[in-house]
């Protein structure tokens, strides 16, 4: 039986070193904070939150997106979406239309309103990610990208 505390051993221990592991880590929850925090700051302008972001992101970069599609890219629940969509409609900056082969399936745009919005978060989140990968060097998009890509299970996109 384990003592109350102690720690299971690893299976796969960190090529870094624990301490090194930690730091990234913690660096991660910085990067994260300031990331988003930056795009927090401007939906705060228009009473919206992380869930209206990504949503919108992803209604914005692939138009006719369905919910079903939607909710699995998310990976949130049905009435989560629903309220958040629900509000990003009644707002004007995206709108549902049926699907051409079954009516009953929404598929979901950004009006020119959500485009600009989309737009606009991705311009102020992307003028921090120039500027880290601008510091980074010349393969600074590369390693990036195959960091991003490792911690985010990349081929799930």
């Amino acid at each position: 039986m384990r003592a109350e505390g102690a720690r299971l051993p690893r299976a796969d221990p960190s090529p870094l070193g624990a301490d090194a592991e930690v730091e990234l880590i913690e660096l991660l929850f910085f990067a994260y904070r300031d990331f988003v925090g930056d795009a927090d700051r401007l939906l705060e302008t228009y009473k919206f939150g992380r869930a209206h972001h990504r949503a919108l992101h992803f209604v914005n970069r692939r138009p006719g997106l369905t919910v079903a599609e939607l909710l699995d890219i998310l990976r949130i629940t049905k009435q989560s979406l629903n309220r958040v969509l629900r509000e990003l409609v009644r707002a004007g900056f995206i709108e549902q239309r049926a699907g051409a082969a079954d009516r009953r399936q929404r598929l979901l745009f950004a009006t020119l309103k959500g485009e600009a919005l989309a737009k606009e978060l991705i311009a102020v989140q992307g003028a921090r990610l120039s500027q880290a990968i601008r510091a980074m060097g010349p393969e600074g998009e590369l390693s990036a990208r195959a960091f991003l890509e490792g911690v985010s299970r990349g081929g799930e996109r």
